[in-house]
C-alpha cells in the first residue's frame, strides 16, 4: 500500500524523538491534510455529529488520512465528513476531545491528547496588530529555513489575496528592530487570514509568535518601494482556484458539531 505523506512525516518523527524540526513538521502536515473524520450519522446541513470513544485518557473521535483506512477499520460502508486537520482541531478543542490518527491501520496511527488538539487550534490565531511607527527597513538576517520554507508553502496557497509579499528587517521609531513581512496589495478582507498564515508558519517552525511583525501596505506608497528595494520577495499566485463547498471549507464558518 503506498505511503502517505503523514507516514513519511511521522515515520521521521519516530526515528529521532529528539527531531523538534520532525515534529513540528508532522503536525504542520496533520494541520494542513483533508482527513476523513468518522460519523454518527450523515451530516444534516452544516451540523455533523462525530462517532467518540471513550479511553482512559479521555474521549477521541477517529480521523483517517485516506478513505479505504476508514474502510478498513469500520469494516463497513460509514459516514465521513472530510475535513482539513486544522478544521477538525478547531472543532474538538472547545469540547476538550483527543484526535485518533489512522489507528490500528496505517504506520502513521496515533492519538493525539486534548492537549495536542488544542495547540494545533490554536495556531490559527490572529497575530495582534503593531502600532509604533517604522522608521527604516534592513534587508533580513538570521531567520531559519524552516521558517522560510513553511512561509513559502503557506503564500503559494493565499491565492488572489495580495499581490506580493516582502520579507524585510525593521527598525521602529522607539528604538525596537525585528523583521516585518509586508503585503502589498492586499485585500481588505482578507488580512487576517495572511496575518494567520505568518502565525501558523512560526509556530511550525518553531519560532515564538511575535518574532515576526505583520504589515499591509498599498502598492502607491513609498513603503511599498522601500520593502522592493531590500525585501525577500514572496510572489502570490494570483489566478482563481475553484474550490469545493463542504462542510468545512469555508474557514469563517467551520461545521458545528452536534
Amino acid at each position: 500500500m503506498t505511503e502517505t505523506i503523514l507516514d513519511t512525516t511521522h515515520a521521521a518523527m519516530q526515528a529521532d524523538e529528539t527531531d523538534d524540526a520532525a515534529r513540528l513538521r508532522f503536525y504542520e502536515k496533520l494541520a494542513g491534510s483533508e482527513l476523513f473524520l468518522l460519523l454518527k450519522s450523515d451530516a444534516a446541513g452544516d451540523r455533523i455529529s462525530p462517532e467518540t470513544f471513550e479511553l482512559s485518557d479521555g474521549a477521541f473521535v477517529l480521523v483517517f488520512d485516506r478513505e479505504d483506512r476508514l474502510a478498513q477499520f469500520t469494516g463497513r460502508i460509514a459516514p465521513y465528513a472530510a475535513l482539513s486537520g486544522r478544521a477538525i482541531c478547531q472543532m474538538l478543542a472547545p469540547q476538550r476531545l483527543g484526535l485518533g490518527l489512522n489507528l490500528d491501520v496505517a504506520p502513521s496511527s496515533l492519538l493525539l491528547p486534548p492537549e495536542a488538539v488544542a495547540w494545533l487550534a490554536a495556531m490559527d490565531t490572529i497575530p495582534d496588530e503593531v502600532t509604533a511607527r517604522i522608521e527604516h527597513f534592513t534587508p533580513p538576517t538570521g531567520l531559519p529555513e524552516t521558517f522560510l520554507t513553511a512561509l513559502d508553502t503557506r503564500l503559494a496557497a493565499a491565492t488572489g489575496l495580495a499581490e506580493s509579499a516582502y520579507l524585510v528587517g525593521a527598525v521602529y521609531e522607539n528604538g525596537s528592530a525585528g523583521h516585518l513581512l509586508g503585503f502589498v496589495g492586499a485585500r481588505a478582507d482578507a488580512q487576517g487570514a495572511l496575518a494567520q498564515s505568518v502565525s501558523q508558519a512560526l509556530g511550525f517552525s518553531g519560532l515564538e509568535a511575535g518574532t515576526i511583525d505583520v504589515g499591509f501596505f498599498d502598492g502607491t506608497d513609498t513603503a511599498a518601494a522601500s520593502l522592493a528595494r531590500v525585501g525577500l520577495r514572496f510572489d502570490l499566485p494570483q489566478t482563481e482556484l475553484r474550490q469545493r463547498q463542504a462542510p468545512g471549507s469555508d474557514p469563517a464558518k467551520p461545521p458545528l458539531l452536534r
